[in-house]
């Protein structure tokens, strides 16, 4: 068959639309654009003084590159799973769209080029932080997931970093505030990914990932943690007012919004079907950005 020139160039153009498509989705930019909201929220609320708007757009991108070279690695060391495992499969790697070492190279120059943008461009302590997320998530928390359920719970410190390292872009320490953020994201994970979790059971114990809900079938223990850990959310999300850097509209909003949760758990905790999971991540996944939204909003 003859292929003429132009047939090849178009050829070439598509293959390097996709390839750039491929890499891109390596990045998990919808995980990482939620993380990047979660910084900006914790660097306005502990800006001290006047807003310096050139550190947060420096700090917002060294974050948002961290999130990208994390989620590449993550999904360089998961290979492997994700192509036994349907929600996963079509991902970059299991249909040989980029190749491993193309990923790994990828993954470990925005992670370092990350840690050097926020050291040099925000400080050190935030750049820190970003070690801590990069050994967490990528060398603790993912190799773990094929070995024990406890890697939620692991997995859940490095994962509510990002409004602990925007606090500190701004403030340059870390405060009881900090902690709150943090402790907030930290409990906040847990019916978020156990939702996930119960939805996905089967396609995890395929992978061999040992997810609560496949060492547990019966769902039992599931259903309490997701409640507990929602229960302990509610008090801790009201600590921006306690701690007097937010009002009396964000008690009432985050008040609403924590029963609001808690309501759905106890829903999904009961019924512990697909649908109330689904349920559940929806009102998790909006719950975050509008108790945050509320605190930027009713900051003192």
């Amino acid at each position: 068959m003859n292929v003429t020139a132009a047939e090849l160039q178009e050829n070439r153009a598509i293959g390097f639309r996709e390839r750039l498509s491929a890499f891109g989705e390596l990045t998990k930019p919808r995980i990482a654009a939620m993380l990047v909201i979660t910084a900006a929220a914790g660097f306005y609320l502990g800006t001290e003084g006047s807003f310096d708007f050139v550190l947060f757009v420096n700090a917002m991108v060294g974050i948002g590159l961290l999130a990208f070279g994390v989620a590449t690695l993550n999904q360089y060391i998961e290979r492997r799973t994700d192509v036994l495992m349907e929600r996963t499969a079509k991902r970059p790697l299991p249909t040989n769209r980029v190749s491993p070492n193309e990923a790994l190279i990828f993954g470990v120059l925005q992670c370092v080029a990350a840690e050097a943008y926020l050291f040099f461009l925000v400080n050190p302590l935030t750049a820190a932080m970003g070690v801590s997320v990069i050994v967490g998530y990528v060398l603790v928390y993912t190799p773990l997931k094929t070995r024990t359920s406890a890697s939620t719970a692991i997995g859940a410190f490095p994962g509510a970093m990002p409004p602990l390292m925007g606090w500190t872009a701004a403030a340059d320490h870390v405060s009881l505030g900090a902690w709150a953020m943090f402790a907030m994201l930290f409990l906040w994970q847990f019916p978020h990914f156990l939702a996930i979790a119960w939805m996905y059971r089967e396609q995890y114990a395929k992978a061999g990932i040992k997810m609560l809900p496949v060492v547990e079938p019966s769902g039992r223990l599931t259903a309490r943690q997701i409640v507990l850990f929602t229960v302990m959310l509610v008090p801790v999300s009201l600590a921006p007012f306690f701690l007097d850097f937010a009002g009396p509209i964000f008690l009432a909003g985050a008040t609403v919004l924590g029963l609001w949760f808690l309501v759905e758990s106890i829903l999904m905790a009961r019924a512990k079907t697909t649908k109330r999971a689904r349920r559940l991540l929806m009102v998790s996944v909006l719950y975050l950005p509008l108790i945050l939204a509320l605190a930027v909003i009713d900051h003192r």
